[in-house]
């Protein structure tokens, strides 16, 4: 079995209730290429020499930012640990050089080798504070320069040295270097204590802008650079980080599809704004609308292109009223723009005044009696023959439009309106109308419009909207090969089935699912970088008087978390599968329509559990707005309903789906339960199971109750479903890692993808098992590897959230990603005051 061994971010060891250093870097760290001095996965040191010796090999450091610390002055004076020695209480001379060097020395920390044999060297410069104490028997050598500390454990990644991982195309690693004691130590600003120059801990203190000794817990003077930089900015100059980015990210079509949304929401228009009230925020989203769509050298391309479409939702989603921005583009781009454009016969139409949003685009197909069942809405259009217009009318109070953002507020409208064609009192089905809403002056004549009440979450001017006899031109009917009206009045379409045609009117709704799970995907991945960031800042009281330990050390709090990022990882990585068949059909993904819809329900329901794990692993700070988390469970809410009704869409599902699809499980094998295709094809099997107990509930029930016999079956079907949906995500998640190249990275995902597997494999474990497809001995091993797992994945939290690739400014001011977030929460609640 493949096993990491990794230099954890927070201690495990007993008596070591103190994160490990971070190093610290020259000012040019961030831009030096990987394979530069300074990089904390290179392999090479300032001076050039190698750092750890030959067949020696040491896990990767943590991706983390490292930022210059001020220089101390020589009136700081702390208790002092001998080199090597984590348990001298020895103290420091009084006094220390009288500068330390703003560029701090490479970095310092453990090397291993499969011995336990160390080996120091000073790489040029200065040598770092005293190594970790190694394991027990560890021998340890140095250069001529430097007194050696103990060696760490030793360094494998799943196996393969960390050297050799390197000359194979992984990422390297910079050996960290014994130093003396004395020697001026990278010292992290870190609220709850850090080494001190001759590698003692010290409890309660930090280093303040100044660069002296603070010992008061986190009542730091001002932000100092470390507190105004994350991992974040030097999360390309990880190659471990940026393959993962590379992964995630559409890869060499990052650049188009996410950059710019991804530098739009860096921008300081959409920073956090407190106090504002509803209404403000309402008017505050269509000015980012606004915003975004100067940012555009064509917004028709924009609706044409849902990879760009979705990845503009999975970054807007993030920011504050994020939830508000994307509603307005998913129905002004998707919706309302990507419709016309969609429905394009008839004469050509000017659409400058909503690519300028001179005026702004809605859409208004579900009424107030008519939800999941819009394609039976009972808003009218009638022909008349006389103008060869068309009457729009609302016949009753239920078919009122329901919950469109029709108000005057973010300027005039036009709307795309759902009604139902009427020629010669024949009922053709629904078709779309273009219809002017409103103007500068208000509401136009035969029109009339209700503010719904505040919706929390995301905040918009939802209303009902109704039309009394209102006149339109024949060129406001939207047509395609769909249905055709001719010049004598006639209409032809090719669907005999007025279903089809309804759904082939508001086919946009497939691109809106693909834009609801971004949205939710986004959220996701910012609330478990927040939470993960705020775990390794966040100390406690530790086992013994005196000790403080972060939240992260603990496995009641990291094991949900880590658990956590499996799913985002896969949720990630089926989205990116689903949108690529979406807009590059083949003949082999029939069904692609079908698995949107089942990725749009399960990717939500998924957000939602997900964004309320990180805000409760926050506590009471992540109720408060500023601080991002309490928002985004708020507006997955939203998700799951809109575009399709997460249960509808899979009730829908799986009634097709019980005969009219395939499962093809592999026989029973004795792998080990850590091959993951092993733990794949275990979901498959489940997956066929319920299928099976889903056709059975068919048969053997009475054909003459259709929906006493659909009942029956509905349960193990929708099982069958969900479990369709888990095995999407593993087959999306094996394929990704079929394609990574880098040995860490590889390792990484390899341990993430059998994090999940076990994960959604757990309900299934007692029908696996009374099939045969698992042994007792299998099921009382689970827990202890899904365990082992977390624990071999706990060091790479950083990361593997570094990797969500969120940008600098949007996290900087979130006041619990940072290292002193009670001075920065302190700081915005007194400099927002009413």
């Amino acid at each position: 079995m493949t096993v990491l061994t990794v230099t954890p971010d927070s201690p495990t060891a007993p008596g070591r209730p103190h994160p490990p250093r971070p190093a610290e870097t020259d000012p040019a760290a961030a831009s030096r290429p990987a394979g530069a001095a300074g990089n904390t996965e290179d392999t090479s040191t300032a001076g050039g020499g190698a750092t750890t010796a030959a067949g020696s090999s040491r896990p990767p450091a943590e991706d983390t930012t490292t930022t210059t610390r001020p220089a101390r002055t020589a009136a700081s004076a702390e208790p002092a640990r001998s080199a090597g020695n984590p348990g001298d209480t020895r103290t420091a001379p009084a006094t220390e050089p009288a500068t330390e060097p703003a560029t701090g020395p490479a970095r310092c920390g453990t090397t291993g080798s499969a011995d336990g044999a160390a080996t120091a060297t000073t790489a040029g410069a200065p040598a770092a504070g005293a190594g970790d104490a190694g394991t027990a028997g560890d021998a340890a050598t140095a250069t001529p320069t430097t007194t050696a500390g103990s060696a760490g454990s030793p360094g494998t990644i799943g196996g393969v040295p960390a050297a050799a991982a390197a000359a194979a195309g992984g990422t390297a690693t910079t050996a960290r270097t014994a130093g003396t004691a004395g020697t001026p130590a990278a010292t992290p600003r870190n609220p709850a204590g850090t080494w001190n120059t001759a590698g003692t801990w010290n409890t309660a203190g930090t280093w303040n802008a100044a660069g002296t000794w603070n010992t008061t817990t986190d009542t730091a003077g001002p932000a100092g650079p470390a507190d105004a930089a994350d991992a974040a900015e030097t999360e390309e100059s990880s190659p471990v980080v940026a393959d993962l980015i590379r992964l995630l990210f559409n890869g060499d079509d990052h650049d188009r599809v996410h950059a710019p949304w991804r530098d739009m929401i860096s921008g300081e228009s959409f920073r956090h704004r407190e106090g504002l009230s509803p209404e403000q925020q309402t008017a505050l989203a269509y000015e980012r609308l606004h915003t975004l769509n100067r940012t555009l050298a064509s917004p028709e391309d924009l609706a044409r292109d849902p990879e760009r479409l979705a990845a503009l939702h999975e970054w807007a989603a993030i920011t504050h009223g994020g939830g508000s921005l994307c509603t307005l583009a998913s129905i002004h781009y998707n919706l309302f723009l990507g419709s016309l454009l969609d429905h394009n016969d008839g004469p050509p139409r000017d659409l400058t005044p909503y690519t300028t949003l001179e005026r702004t685009g809605t859409f208004l197909c579900t009424e107030l009696a008519h939800g999941n069942d819009a394609g039976n809405l009972q808003t009218t259009a009638t022909l008349n023959p006389r103008t060869g217009g068309f009457t729009l009318h609302t016949p009753h109070p239920g078919a009122q439009k329901f919950m469109p953002n029709t108000s005057t507020t973010g300027g005039p409208k036009t709307a795309v309106v759902a009604a139902r064609l009427l020629i010669n009192n024949t009922d053709h089905g629904v078709y779309l109308f273009l219809t002017p809403l409103t103007d500068t002056h208000g509401t136009l004549p035969h029109i009339r419009v209700h503010r719904l009440p505040h919706r929390p979450g995301a905040p918009v001017d939802h209303c009902l909207t109704s039309f009394d006899h209102l006149p339109l031109p024949r060129t406001a009917l939207l047509q395609a090969h769909h249905g055709r009206l001719t010049d004598d009045n006639t209409f032809h379409s090719p669907l005999g089935n007025r279903r089809k045609r309804f759904l082939t009117s508001i086919n946009r709704v497939t691109t809106g699912k693909l834009c609801m799970s971004a949205a939710a995907v986004g959220a996701t991945r910012a609330a478990l970088t927040i939470a993960v960031r705020y775990s390794h800042h966040r100390h406690i009281t530790g086992p013994r008087p005196g000790q403080h330990t972060p939240l992260h050390a603990h496995r009641t709090h990291h094991a949900r978390l880590i658990t956590a990022l499996a799913t985002a990882y896969a949720m990630t990585l089926l989205h990116r599968t689903v949108t690529h068949q979406h807009t590059h059909p083949t003949p082999d993904h029939p069904h692609t329509e079908r698995l949107i819809a089942i990725t749009k329900a399960w990717i939500t329901w998924q957000a939602r559990t997900l964004t309320t794990e990180a805000r409760e692993r926050c506590g009471a700070h992540a109720l408060f707005s500023v601080n991002a988390l309490a928002d985004f469970p708020h507006y997955t809410e939203g998700t799951i309903t809109a575009e399709g009704d997460n249960l509808v869409i899979w009730t829908k599902a799986a009634a097709e789906m019980i005969f009219n699809h395939t499962t093809t499980p592999t026989p029973p094998e004795p792998h080990d339960l850590t091959h993951n295709t092993h733990l794949r094809n275990l979901l498959a099997h489940a997956e066929h199971l319920w299928q099976t107990r889903a056709r059975h509930a068919l048969r053997t029930t009475p054909t003459n109750d259709p929906l006493t016999r659909f009942n029956t079956a509905s349960t193990p079907a929708l099982r069958m479903v969900e479990t369709h949906a888990q095995l999407q995500a593993a087959n999306a998640f094996l394929t990704t890692i079929n394609n990574t190249t880098n040995p860490t990275t590889h390792h990484l995902l390899t341990h993430l993808c059998r994090l999940f597997l076990l994960t959604q494999l757990t309900p299934h474990t007692t029908d696996l098992l009374t099939t045969g497809h698992l042994t007792p001995h299998q099921t009382q091993t689970l827990h202890t590897l899904h365990d082992h797992t977390i624990h071999t994945l706990t060091p790479h939290t950083t990361t593997l959230t570094n990797a969500f690739h969120l940008p600098t400014p949007y996290l900087t001011h979130i006041p619990l990603t940072h290292p002193h977030h009670l001075t920065h929460f302190n700081h915005h609640i007194t400099t927002h005051q009413p």
